[in-house]
């Protein structure tokens, strides 16, 4: 990481404690011999117990934000404060990433730290409805109760950030509901920020306080939308009317 964007403005208030501060100056990488922009200039920051939505374009470079912020790539112009090896972050992907040999108890287990493997997890198993399935193995799961595993093995860890990449992409309407209910429940009982990356707006308008969208590659941040409307009030008038006002006022980023 270059400090090169020590100084960048990445939106931080003072004493505001965001959960995190990201401020991409620049990455570019190597393809077919030539070096491709994928971020330029783009900066935010996602506030204890808030819930942040980044939207963008396939290919705008959402996950080669979201590889910095986790600290898996560190060749970029810029800074994330606090840095990614000291904050607790759990990470739910759209693939689960179980390992089919372990059970699910063990497949939740082997997030935590060697000497705390032996902790007690009933409460957390109990919270996702998982129990009845500590001792079965990841074939045996249907697609929703797989990621609600990886869920729990992102929660044991008592993250201060969770970070979701398109985690309910290809469930049915029912299953990806009951899952944003274990999700954003389980969150907000401990107060941890949400950073998801999603192609779904109205699910997006759903859930989050706020939205960051992206333009086109090089990913800027084109705006950040907060969300006022109390999401117990967001019914499906206001859903598909919230849609239709941001595909007009930005149409490379939200589909009309």
């Amino acid at each position: 990481m270059s400090d090169a964007g020590a100084k960048f403005d990445a939106g931080v208030e003072p004493g505001a404690g965001p959960a995190v501060a990201v401020a991409i100056r620049r990455k570019t990488y190597a393809r077919r011999g030539e070096r491709v922009e994928a971020v330029r200039d783009l900066a935010f920051t996602v506030a204890p117990a808030e819930t942040v939505c980044l939207i963008g374009p396939s290919g705008a470079g959402k996950t080669t934000t979201l590889r910095i912020l986790l600290g898996l790539d560190r060749d970029f112009e810029g800074s994330v404060v606090p840095d990614p090896a000291s904050l607790a972050t759990g990470i739910v992907f759209q693939e689960p990433r179980l390992l089919p040999w372990r059970t699910v108890e063990q497949n939740v287990r082997l997030s935590l730290p060697r000497p705390e493997r032996g902790r007690p997890l009933g409460g957390l198993f109990e919270e996702l409805g998982l129990t009845p399935w500590r001792d079965r193995y990841p074939g045996e799961l249907s697609v929703g109760m797989a990621r609600r595993v990886a869920l729990a093995r992102a929660l044991a860890i008592e993250p201060r950030l969770l970070v979701l990449d398109e985690p309910f992409v290809s469930l049915d309407d029912a299953a990806a509901a009951a899952l944003r209910g274990a999700v954003f429940g389980a969150a907000r009982r401990r107060r941890a920020a949400v950073l998801m990356v999603t192609h779904n707006v109205p699910e997006a308008l759903e859930v989050a306080d706020r939205l960051l969208l992206l333009t086109p590659r090089p990913a800027r941040l084109v705006a950040a939308v907060p969300l006022a409307t109390p999401k117990a009030e967001r019914g499906r008038a206001w859903l598909e009317a919230t849609r239709r006002d941001l595909a007009a006022r930005f149409p490379e980023t939200v589909a009309a």
